[in-house]
């Protein structure tokens, strides 16, 4: 078989599945079956359109947030707590023993540690003097 790697911007239109289709195939061939099932955590304005909220997945005993945003005019009323409060309640439902989160927000990063969240990791250096830090919380 001739092999060719080449750098590009992106891919072509269904490329990108191909690799995660594979990429699943593997892990559930090499971990088993994952269990994952979508959460989410709308947040509505005015006239019932969404304007933020926290998104995620539980999977393998674990919660994981991949999106929390309260618009700046909400922030300040307990928004965030209550989200990760209800994302948390139903990871505990569904079994998880616990959640984990990253986050660039020193601001957000202040609230998962008010919220019980422990530092598990961060990647300093980014461009701007920024970092990434990751969080756990055992349930």
């Amino acid at each position: 078989m001739d092999i060719e790697l080449k750098l590009t911007e992106g891919l072509a239109s269904g490329e990108e599945e191909i690799i995660l289709d594979r990429l699943k195939a593997y892990n559930v061939a090499t971990f088993g079956q994952s269990d994952r099932r979508e959460l989410a955590v709308p947040l509505y304005g005015d006239g019932g359109k969404i304007v933020g909220g926290l998104t995620g997945y539980t999977g393998r005993g674990w919660l994981y947030i991949a999106m929390l945003y309260v618009p700046a005019e909400l922030r300040g009323r307990g928004l965030a707590a209550r989200m990760l409060d209800m994302a948390e309640a139903e990871a505990r439902a569904r079994g998880c023993i616990g959640a984990y989160i990253d986050t660039m927000n020193p601001q957000a990063l202040r609230l998962y540690l008010k919220q019980g969240y422990n530092e598990i990791g961060s990647l300093k250096g980014l461009a701007g003097g920024h970092a990434v830090t990751w969080l756990e919380k055992r349930f």
